[in-house]
């Protein structure tokens, strides 16, 4: 491997964490000895990358250091394909255009043999089996980003309806169905709202009070699910 290579891995490696990371656990992930991480990390430093941290401390770095166009491995290129192919099958029409719209961009930056693997790519998507969405799914989502709260009614699986105000922080896509998450201000807790069983969507100009992490977090904590790195 060379160094360019060695250092763009470094890069891509440091962008998957959040949180401050080990120099021996990067050095483990990366196949090289902790001495050469510390030269490497000083490296892109000098060349502008936001890398804070030191050594018995961690590193992380921060937004706003881009590279030129990256190159994939075939194994890169298959999961993004896959990825792609799979939100155009089964998400809402405006999700299933920015999938397309965002394979097509990243196919008009690779190089011609690297594209044409992409468009070559033998991994398909099966046909749709969700239940139909009975609301707007990009209302819900653009509620999820302003942390806007929510006006519906909804339908349990014994038919009985209720109106409900909710804070939502999560949409979840199954094979089957869409789930929105959420906390219900009807029954004071956490709830999962089936989209097919929604109707009566109103959005409101209205801030919930506590911001969209600290839920998904106490969700994710509840619900026994390990927060990404």
């Amino acid at each position: 491997m060379s160094r360019s290579e060695r250092l763009l891995d470094l890069i891509q490696t440091l962008r998957r964490y959040r949180r401050p990371v080990s120099g021996l656990t990067l050095a483990a992930e990366l196949g090289i000895s902790i001495r050469t991480l510390y030269r490497d990390i000083a490296t892109l430093q000098a060349q502008g990358a936001h890398i804070e941290g030191e050594p018995g401390l961690g590193y992380i770095l921060r937004p706003g250091f881009m590279l030129p166009p990256l190159m994939f491995s075939e194994d890169e290129i298959e999961a993004l394909v896959l990825g792609s192919r799979w939100v155009a099958k089964q998400a809402d029409n405006r999700l299933s255009a920015a999938a397309r719209d965002a394979l097509a961009k990243v196919a008009a930056v690779l190089p011609v043999d690297l594209r044409e693997s992409l468009d070559a790519s033998t991994l398909l998507v099966g046909p749709p089996a969700t239940a139909a969405d009975n609301v707007d799914l990009g209302v819900l989502r653009k509620a999820i980003r302003a942390e806007r709260k929510l006006e519906l009614t909804y339908q349990d699986s014994g038919g009985a309806g209720t109106r409900r105000m909710v804070w939502p922080f999560a949409l979840g896509y199954f094979d089957r169905v869409r789930v929105l998450v959420a906390w219900c201000e009807l029954r004071q807790d956490f709830r999962h709202f089936r989209t097919d069983r929604m109707s009566d969507l109103a959005a409101t100009d209205t801030r919930y009070p506590r911001r969209r992490p600290v839920l998904l977090k106490e969700w994710r904590d509840i619900q026994g699910i390990p927060q990404p790195q």
